[in-house]
Parts: structure tokens; sequence; C-alpha cells
């Protein structure tokens, strides 16, 4: 009956006191933007590469490069990496601290049992032995008056969606640096391939002036000019198969693989992905809403605002309940008797008085740290903007340079086969010749740059237009690891 009653206490004074609940501290609305109503580089210079492509294609926009072994590539390495193997990682905990801040809504109830055997001094006592057995419960209920726990709920579940965006934030950079690294692969043999074929053309060169030395047509000097140009040629290869390697072991390691695991798969050489006609850019706005590196610095302006209201919180009374149930006897049989019953019950109110302005200044630091967030929330914002645009600019003017050297390397190989003839005729000097030689090798190595630079203008694109991630993928049901 006793305990009946403490119960009933318990339970009304908590509800009574949840009643009265206000949550201190300032409530959180998402900052206004001024976000412009289109891209201002999105000009007719760059409409030929840019276009209204569905949104959904940004989801997974390596397919749309034509590629199948870089799509192979970044769907490994979204499933192996350890950048997004930590990230799902952060999310568990995320998750972990909100259910950690949930648990100050509910009492701590907790279960003890003790047994005590003493025995008093026969100088002073009688001597005799005492057994003391006894059980129960215990439980202490802090109540949420002025929204402290509320605030804090509130901050870890904005610090749980700030992680989820961050987990989609990796995936974005994920994908964008593995078809960087890809493109980097492809761009390295292609320099090569251009270097070692300028060799052989550059050897059959030497050639034919040794044999006109031979006939005495010309002198030593233009054999030794030959042979300095193969070999300058010969040495860019080293350097060349170096940085070939380097760009290997970067994709090896951002799928999670030894270095050197991939190499097999990228020997045969093929040539860089497609650049697809048109490209989903959709208007400044819809981007904003798609980065999930702006959605999570905005949640985190959101965690910051709650916590003013946790500082806030510990400015004001805290009210507690505690109690306990249980039983005590002086045998183990007898515990069980009504009349061993024991209850207590205890509710208590603490107030700061006087801590010198230092609860006082918690609320001041607090308030400046979601100052900080809110500034880096507007710095992201703006810097999400830029990407877009600077990326935009790269991928018209990149198009436009590799128009260019196209027509370029078309006219530098027929100067160059016209100059051998001539020389071969004796019509020129072969100072001509080594000239048309050099600027082959310049141009072809232009070319293989710039359409490398369009590729990663696009791809730079795609990222900063949020491509990346899907949302279904990401709320689905799946392992533990997974959010």
């Amino acid at each position: 009956m006793q305990a009946l009653l403490f119960s009933r206490l318990f339970t009304l004074a908590a509800g009574l006191s949840l009643a009265a609940c206000v949550a201190v501290g300032p409530d959180y609305t998402p900052p206004p933007l001024d976000v412009p109503g289109a891209w201002s580089r999105l000009d007719s210079s760059a409409r030929h590469e840019t276009g209204a492509a569905p949104v959904a294609d940004l989801g997974r926009w390596w397919r749309t490069l034509n590629d199948p072994l870089l799509s192979e590539l970044v769907e490994e390495a979204l499933r192996g990496s350890p950048d997004l193997r930590s990230a799902r990682a952060k999310v568990r905990e995320a998750r972990a601290r909100r259910g950690v801040a949930a648990a100050g809504f509910s009492p701590e109830l907790t279960a003890s049992g003790t047994y005590r055997r003493s025995r008093s001094s026969e100088s002073t006592g009688s001597g005799n032995v005492r057994e003391l057995f006894s059980a129960g419960f215990d439980a202490t209920w802090e109540l949420d008056v002025f929204g402290g726990v509320r605030r804090g709920v509130e901050a870890a579940e904005a610090d749980l969606s700030s992680a989820e965006a961050s987990l989609q934030d990796t995936r974005v950079t994920l994908a964008a640096e593995t078809a960087r690294n890809y493109v980097e692969v492809r761009t390295q043999q292609t320099l090569l391939r251009i270097a070692r074929d300028n060799l052989a053309s550059q050897s059959e060169t030497l050639q034919l002036t040794s044999w006109r030395a031979q006939a005495g047509l010309v002198g030593s000097q233009d054999v030794e000019q030959a042979r300095t140009i193969r070999e300058q040629t010969r040495a860019l290869i080293p350097r060349l198969e170096t940085s070939l390697a380097e760009a290997e072991h970067r994709l090896d390691v951002l799928l999670g693989k030894a270095p050197g695991t991939l190499h097999a798969r990228l020997s045969d050489a093929g040539g860089l992905p497609d650049v697809p006609g048109t490209i989903a850019v959709g208007i400044p706005a819809e981007t904003l809403r798609r980065r999930p590196d702006v959605r999570s610095a905005e949640r985190k302006v959101a965690a910051e605002t709650a916590r003013v209201g946790v500082a806030e919180a510990a400015r004001y009374p805290s009210f507690t309940l505690s109690g306990s149930i249980g039983l005590e006897a002086l045998t183990l049989s007898a515990l069980g008797n009504s009349g061993s019953a024991t209850h207590s019950l205890l509710a208590g109110i603490t107030a700061p008085l006087f801590n010198a302005g230092r609860l006082r200044s918690r609320v001041e630091i607090q308030d400046a740290v979601r100052e900080q967030a809110l500034a880096t929330y507007e710095k992201t914002v703006l810097s999400a903007l830029q990407d877009v645009e600077d990326a935009l600019v790269s991928l018209a003017r990149a198009g436009e340079r590799s128009e260019a050297l196209e027509k370029a390397v078309a006219a530098a190989r027929t100067a160059e086969q016209l100059a051998r003839q001539r020389y071969g005729s004796g019509l020129i000097d072969f100072q001509s010749v080594l000239d048309t030689q050099r600027t082959v090798l310049t141009v072809e190595e232009s070319l293989a740059t710039s359409r490398s630079e369009k590729v990663l203008a696009l791809i730079s694109l795609y990222k900063a237009l949020g491509g990346g991630w899907s949302a279904p993928a990401e709320t689905a049901p799946a392992g533990k690891d997974t959010p």
C-alpha cells in the first residue's frame, strides 16, 4: 500500500512539473539567404556544355561519362572506402548521443541488495553477532522544468542530421576524387603514349640523318642534334611512368586497397571519359538544397542555437524527485514479511545564488559559438555558389581551348611531315626539322592536358552541384554500419 502511494505521488509530482515546463533560450529559425536566381556564368558560350538534364542524373553522374571501368571503380569506392566507413561510424556516434540526451527525460531507477554481518566488542558491548539483509529500488528524476534537457535533445537531433549530411558529403567527395584520379591515370597514359610515339618518330629522323651523314650530304652536327632531341624525349618517359604509378596508387587507397592492386585493370590504356552534351545545372537555390555540406553547416547552426538554451537553463533552479522502496530484516527468511517494508520520498530544489557571473558567461560563450557556426554556414553557402560558377567557366573555356589545340596538332603534324620530306630532298636545313618535331610534341601534350582539364572541370561541376549521393539509398534499411 505504501509502495503504491509512493508511486502515485511520484507520478503526480512529475506530471505537474512537466506540464509547467518552458524551454528557455532562443528558438531556432533557419537563417535567411540572398541567393541569386540564376548562374551568372551560364552564358551563351557555355550553354552548349550545360542544359536542363534531369536532376536525378546527379545521383550517379559518373555513368554519364560512358566509361564502364570508371563506373565500376567509383561504386567500389562507395562500398569499401575507409573514409566512408569513418563517416558512417560518426553517424552511429551521433545517434547514440541523441539517445543519451533523450534519456534525460526519464527517471533513473536502480536496484540494490546488501548483506551486512557485524560483531560488537566484548569489552564495550555484548559481543553479539548481528546480521542485516536489505533489498530495494531507488529512483531519481531531475525534472526538466526550464527545458535544459529538451534543448539538449534538440542539439543532439541537429548533430545527428549534420552527421548524416556529412556522410552524404563524403560520398560526393569520394566519387569526385575517384573520378579525378582515374582521369589522371588516363591522362598520364596518354602523355606516355605521345612521348613514345614521338620517340619512335625522332628515332626515324636520327636514322635518316645518320644515312645522309654517311653519304656526305650533312655534317655530324645534324646527327648529334637529332640524337639530342631524341634523348630529351626519352628522358620524359621515366617521369611520366612515375606520375602514372602515383596516380594508380592514389586510386588504390581511395578504394581501400593496397597500392598496386588496380594496376592490371588499368593497364589497358583507354581514352579519357566522354563529356555528355547536357549537364544538370538547375538553379542556385536548388543546388544549395542538394549540397550536403551546406545542409551540414545549417544543422550545426541549429545545434549550437539549442545549446544556448542548455546554458541558459543552468541559470535557473533545478527540481529533483528521489525516492526508494525496499525491504529490510535481520534474517533472510523475514525479508518478505509485511513489516520489513521501507520507503522514502524526497523532493528537492537547487538554485544558483552567486557564481561571480560564471553561468552568464557560459551563455555568452555559447552564443558566440552559435554566431561562429552561422558565419561558417554563410561562408559555406558562398563557397558552394563559387564552386559552381568556377566549374562552369572552366568547362566552357577548356572546351574552347581543346578545339583550338586540335587544329594546332593537325597543322603541326602536317608541318613535321613536310619538313622531313624537304630535308630528305635537301631543300631545308636540319634545324627546321627539329623545330617542327619539338612543336608536335608540345602541342600534342597540350591537347592531352586540355582534354583532361575539360573532363576534370566536368567532374568539378558535378561535385559542386552536390552530385554523388541519393537520398533513398541513404535512408533505406541496410546493415549496422549504414545509417
